[in-house]
């Protein structure tokens, strides 16, 4: 595999690091990487990236290398010299597919941050296929999309019996501000529902089906689940995406697999009007002038300051069931849009880097390529996954969580 290519320059680059992601990222590997670990930041503008080397904490002294999303061969040229590329410039839609096939082709594990079902899609058809020629991990969606989610899935399923039909539900609340890339991302997915559709329709061509077994992600109805105490509703992210992709490639999700994924509102007039506010956003981003204001908003490369950041939290429980046992999990941490994204995105670089892991290559999720170790990483890094009595613990009988803030 290509975690044994030592002959690399670099374990580790990280593209896009000037970015409000990007950088938050790079202070996180300085932070905590291993002595000895070989790694570079990358991006268009030489002097932006001196200048986060020289704010880097603990006396970082990582790599520079310039390349441009303008310029394939710079990108090959990064693809070359690295065991694993983590890239932060999106939307991915418009920047990611050249950096996803020179990593392909120079059998690079590459990871980003795309909640883009139809860039995944597109990606898979295209690139799936070299990749596993040259034993190039491709991940996508290393953060908040959809990490908590695909992990704190598996984590679920792992806590119920084998070989029997398995039913996860996963139950979504946060208090935060996203950035301003998962805004343009989100922005340009909704305007773009029959390219998605259709995206969607061919990966399901190219697909292996699945023999003796099924994995499904259906969109659920909205109601109210006693079991979290709020109302729940059906998110149409990638998210439920990404987990029955897990549940396809992993024996342990058994032989018929339902997942369903929704936010946790705890009033009706709050589900009520998060319903409105969706259909509204969905509305405009269907006009090009509304786009466009909207994208203003908030730009890529913009967010909150560190005290606001220190403010938010998200928290998804996970409701599984099989074999006639039910378990009630949760995964929980801070910010999520920012602080916990370049946690996860870094310690997911970290594991395809240094973990022992099993053996895969292609497009696969963080469940099917890093599993129990990245688990590891992040609880080590104060991200939480338990197990929880509903009956006996009292956070959830509490409407609204309020998971500590990691250190």
């Amino acid at each position: 595999m290509n975690r044994l290519k030592t002959d690399r320059a670099y374990d580790i680059v990280l593209f896009g690091a000037t970015g409000f992601v990007g950088a938050l990222t790079a202070e996180y590997l300085a932070a905590h990487a291993p002595e000895g670990l070989r790694w570079a930041i990358a991006g268009r503008s030489a002097e932006k990236l001196e200048r986060l080397r020289e704010r880097l904490p603990g006396g970082s002294d990582p790599g520079v290398l310039q390349a441009d999303v303008s310029d394939p061969e710079s990108l090959r040229a990064l693809a070359r010299g690295a065991r694993v590329l983590a890239t932060a410039v999106g939307p991915y839609l418009e920047y990611g597919e050249e950096l996803v096939a020179a990593c392909a082709d120079a059998g690079t594990d590459y990871l980003d941050l795309s909640g883009e079902a139809e860039f995944v899609d597109l990606m898979y058809v295209r690139h799936d296929a070299r990749a596993r020629e040259t034993g190039a991990r491709i991940v996508h969606s290393c953060g908040f999309d959809s990490v908590p989610h695909d992990l704190g899935a598996y984590f679920t399923v792992r806590q119920l019996p084998e070989g029997v039909p398995l039913t996860v539900d996963g139950y979504v609340r946060a208090q935060a501000m996203f950035s301003g890339g998962t805004f343009a991302s989100a922005l340009g997915q909704l305007a773009r529902g029959p390219q998605m559709l259709a995206a969607a329709r061919d990966r399901g061509r190219h697909e292996p089906r699945l023999l003796g077994r099924r994995a499904q992600a259906p969109l659920g109805a909205p109601r109210f689940a006693k079991e979290v105490g709020a109302w729940a509703l059906p998110l149409p992210t990638i998210d439920a995406q990404v987990v029955r992709r897990s549940a396809r490639a992993l024996e342990q999700y058994g032989p018929d697999f339902r997942y369903r994924h929704y936010a946790a509102v705890e009033t009706l007039p709050c589900a009520l009007g998060g319903v409105g506010t969706a259909g509204a956003l969905f509305a405009a981003a269907q006009l090009p002038p509304a786009r466009r204001w909207l994208s203003g908003r908030l730009r890529p490369g913009d967010g909150p300051s560190t005290e606001r950041r220190a403010r938010s939290w998200f928290s998804v429980r996970f409701v599984g069931e099989g074999g006639g046992r039910r378990v009630f999990t949760e995964v929980a941490g801070g910010d999520p849009g920012y602080d916990e994204t370049a946690k996860m995105f870094a310690e997911s670089a970290l594991s395809l880097a240094l973990d022992d892991l099993p053996p895969t290559s292609g497009q696969v999720t963080t469940a099917q390529a890093m599993g129990e170790a990245l688990i590891g990483r992040l609880r080590a890094a104060g991200i939480t996954f338990r197990t929880a009595d509903r009956r006996q613990d009292p956070s959830w009988r509490t409407r609204v969580p309020r998971p500590a803030t990691p250190a």
